[in-house]
């Protein structure tokens, strides 16, 4: 499962179509199948990459919901939470993710779509367990 990032270069006119395209097959997809779960992975990034953030965050939402114990679903739950300004829950999702075996903290550390949670307050503690995280691995 990719990881999101909302901040790639603005797609063409033809890749925003084509975006549209996958978005309205994979959308006729999770009518017949609400559960399939790679579906909506990747209605969920393609939502992100069109900049249709409250759509990502909703498909992250049912993710964690159906995938309650996958890292990656809550580290890009907090990646959709941060999108949509909702610090609090952000750094919930991103922790959680931490517990759940995430661990790819280079990305973490410059992840665009976590930009404005690390300029938050509640970042302070996430970075504190990741450092704490970090000296137990070496």
């Amino acid at each position: 499962m990719p990881v999101k990032s909302s901040t790639r270069k603005k797609p063409s006119r033809a890749n925003q179509r084509d975006l549209d395209t996958k978005i309205e097959f994979l959308e006729g997809l999770l009518r017949r199948d609400p559960t399939y779960v790679d579906a909506l992975q990747l209605l969920g990034d393609h939502y992100t990459h069109r900049g249709r953030y409250l759509d990502g965050l909703k498909v992250d939402e049912r993710l964690a919901r159906l995938e309650p114990r996958n890292a990656l679903v809550f580290y890009n739950l907090a990646c959709s939470y941060t999108l949509t300004n909702q610090f609090d829950r952000a750094a919930f999702a991103l922790e959680k993710a931490l517990n759940l075996g995430y661990r790819d903290f280079n990305w973490l550390a410059k992840d665009p779509d976590l930009r404005k949670l690390r300029q938050q307050p509640v970042y302070r503690d996430i970075q504190a367990k990741i450092r704490r995280m970090k000296i137990k691995v070496c």
